[in-house]
């Protein structure tokens, strides 16, 4: 299955926030959407980092709630690994476990088309793997 595939099945688009809003407003955005990522974008093509809830917590746990009013230029993550839309659900589940992050921004060229997390990309994998199976259980019981 593609990333393009992927895409197709998601509702909505890919929710941004500026480089410089607070994290608290991060939070309460993250909190509202159900999400676990934003991408950190001035323009919402442009990917400036990421800030997941896995940031926040770190800091929340170092620094406790001064943190809440910190940037989130101030810690989002900054080296970026994003996917193409031909990119194969297999390769980008390999980036996103080597590499250890759950959220991958989709890009054609330098614009951001999308994002999608490992939770998009297992469903996927495993709705493929089920009409596989069905297929080759068609095939045996000769259907």
């Amino acid at each position: 299955m593609l990333v393009s595939q992927i895409l197709k099945g998601k509702a909505g688009g890919v929710v941004t926030i500026p480089a410089g809003a607070a994290i608290h407003e991060a939070a309460e955005l993250l909190s509202a959407r159900r999400i676990g990522a934003l991408v950190v974008s001035d323009d919402g093509m442009t990917v400036q980092g990421i800030l997941s809830e896995r940031d926040i917590v770190r800091e929340l746990g170092k620094r406790g709630t001064a943190c809440l009013d910190d940037k989130v230029e101030d810690l989002m993550t900054r080296a970026i690994y994003g996917c193409k839309p031909d990119d194969t659900a297999d390769q980008v589940l390999q980036t996103m476990t080597q590499r250890r992050f759950r959220h991958m921004p989709v890009m054609e060229g330098s614009a951001m088309i999308g994002l999608i997390s490992i939770g998009d990309v297992v469903a996927a994998r495993l709705s493929e793997l089920q009409l596989e199976r069905d297929a080759l259980t068609g095939m045996i019981m000769g259907h």
